[in-house]
């Protein structure tokens, strides 16, 4: 068993540090809030912010969204373990998502500022007339959400594990910080709804730039250059296992390994802003041009992650010893402890706490998008059709709150393994609600049933080819994100295996349904929808102008 010295200044620092962003959170319940709002009383101000915050407001809110504590913990973490195609395929797949933002999220932002939609599933049912479609790219958004949440405790761990705070013979110990950082966030996000996130966001990514910033000038300049740095790298993940025989990872991927790299980059990039959490960020903005300026900037994150992601190589250097509380090596400590290894205790403490803080704002915003999508795709839908706006705030609230404490209690009950695959699943399936949102922004051509069992199919290839991966170490299943194509010797990204399917699937039986002239469901969009900005009415102003009579009469 390990047991670890408490590193105090470190500790004292996480912790002022988390006090300040908690107070932020409580106090943005009145920050933004227009003159007419007494309370968060709809989705809009409580979901959305009010559907009114600003270029750099959105790049801070989609910045602290998208690169998540997971991805600062894991991304050098697994170019720490196994190198390039685990690893660092996160830098261009995510320069590979601007130019998805520019064009395709500008087009989702106007015809949701028109019609009020809160969520893409929203958008679905309104383009389709399909609550069924809906409900699939709702449930789709929620079940791949879960595990992104439970994700964002595993790096929060990470940190209260290198500062000692853990005990391997009390399991109540070491979760007990984990639950009163829950708890705090749950009343915030309760209470100020996604300006919390937004008004903390800020803080911690002016940290987690100072930190990488300072460790990729001071770090390789303490261990010979980034020549030595390079030269480890390749040495260790060069050297073979003896588990599996083969080297223990990939420095620079070969031929063979071009495709797999590939397909994770694109595939990865098509997936992420069809999570709610994205499509959240991108809804909360207050015009059109807000989200492509944000296209044009959000880069920078890119050339951050890079540097971050190094420092896996930076840490095979240094001789970092990743152990957990069980004796275990976990790469997912490798970058708090090279930190605390390498650093002061001061500064390890701002960089620990840039990284704890980084796990609330997603997991924040991840609630809230989850819980959208439930009270307007699910309650409403289903169950109360005419739910004033407050009860559908009230509703998301309290959804919220329990999304949160599942995450908690998949986090703290079950294996990390098993947050891990749900988390490689929960990208499988996020991508098969592409068709269905980002072809119906640009065309009515798919039939609403077509593509409901396109995502259907989608998801069950998705799910049992990537059960079908066995790790080569443990011999579980879920062993990985890549497998071969169905009769082939080419390794792909399996969310694009299944996407591929789901689309040809949908294709073809939109042809068919046509031939038999099925009926198709009310489409409540019109082409000058998708290209509105914030001084376009919205569909409610056109029809109190427009009276009875009028375009959508």
């Amino acid at each position: 068993m390990s047991t670890r010295p408490v590193n105090w200044t470190a500790l004292i620092i996480v912790i002022l540090l988390f006090v300040i962003v908690a107070v932020m959170g409580f106090m943005a319940a009145r920050w933004r809030r227009s003159k007419e709002e007494t309370g968060l009383h709809s989705l809009d101000e409580w979901g959305l912010g009010g559907r009114g915050f600003g270029t750099w407001i959105t790049w801070f809110l989609l910045g602290g969204d998208l690169y998540t504590a997971y991805t600062f913990v894991a991304v050098p973490a697994a170019m720490w373990a196994t190198g390039a195609v685990s690893g660092f395929f996160a830098v261009p797949y995510t320069i590979v998502l601007y130019p998805i933002i520019f064009i395709i999220m500008s087009r989702l932002w106007s015809v949701s500022h028109r019609h009020g939609y809160v969520t893409s599933a929203d958008f679905v049912g309104g383009r389709y007339g399909s609550r069924w479609l809906s409900l699939a790219v709702a449930v789709t958004g929620i079940v791949a959400t879960m595990p992104y949440i439970a994700l964002q405790l595993v790096g929060i761990k990470a940190v209260l594990t290198v500062l000692g705070l853990g005990s391997a013979q009390n399991a109540f110990l070491t979760d007990l910080p984990l639950i009163l950082a829950f708890v705090v966030l749950a009343a915030y996000t309760y209470t100020s709804g996604l300006r919390a996130p937004a008004m903390i966001a800020v803080v911690k990514d002016l940290l987690i730039y100072l930190a990488v910033i300072v460790a990729v000038i001071y770090l390789p300049i303490k261990f010979g250059g980034w020549d030595t740095i390079f030269g480890a790298a390749q040495t260790k993940l060069g050297t073979v296992s003896q588990a599996t025989g083969k080297p223990a990872g990939v420095f620079i991927p070969g031929a063979t390994s071009y495709s797999a790299y590939w397909t994770l980059a694109l595939g990865s990039a098509m997936a992420l802003f069809m999570y709610p959490h994205s499509v959240t960020g991108v809804l909360a903005s207050k015009a059109r041009n807000t989200i492509r300026r944000n296209a044009a900037i959000l880069p920078l994150y890119s050339l951050m992650l890079g540097f971050l992601a190094l420092l896996g190589f930076v840490a095979i250097t240094a001789g970092t010893k990743p152990i957990d509380l069980d004796g275990s090596v976990n790469p997912q400590l490798v970058v708090p402890q090279l930190f605390l290894d390498h650093f002061p205790a001061w500064f390890a403490g701002i960089a620990l706490a840039a990284i704890a803080i980084g796990a609330l704002v997603p997991a924040a915003i991840m609630s809230i998008a989850a819980a959208n999508l439930f009270t307007r795709n699910i309650y409403r839908d289903f169950f109360r059709p005419d739910a004033p706006p407050k009860t559908e705030a009230n509703v998301s609230k309290i959804v919220s709150l329990v999304v949160k404490v599942g995450a908690l209690i998949f986090v703290i009950g079950m294996d990390q393994s098993a947050a891990i695959n749900m988390q490689l699943l929960g990208g499988i399936w996020i991508l098969q609600t592409f068709p269905a949102v980002v072809a119906g922004l640009y065309t009515r051509w798919f039939d609403r049933w077509a593509l409901l069992v396109g995502w259907a199919v989608g998801i069950v290839f998705g799910t049992v080819s990537a059960y079908s991966v066995v790790n080569p170490v443990t011999h579980a299943h879920f062993g990985g994100s890549t497998a071969a194509i169905p009769g082939t010797n080419v390794t792909v990204y399996i969310a694009i295996s299944a996407f591929v399917l789901n689309l040809i699937v949908a294709a073809v039986l939109t042809v068919l349904l046509r031939l038999f002239k099925v009926p198709q469901g009310a489409d409540e969009t019109r082409p000058s929808d998708f290209g509105a900005d914030e001084t376009d009415p919205k569909v409610k102003q056109i029809e109190a102008t427009a009276g009875p009579t009028g375009p959508f009469a």
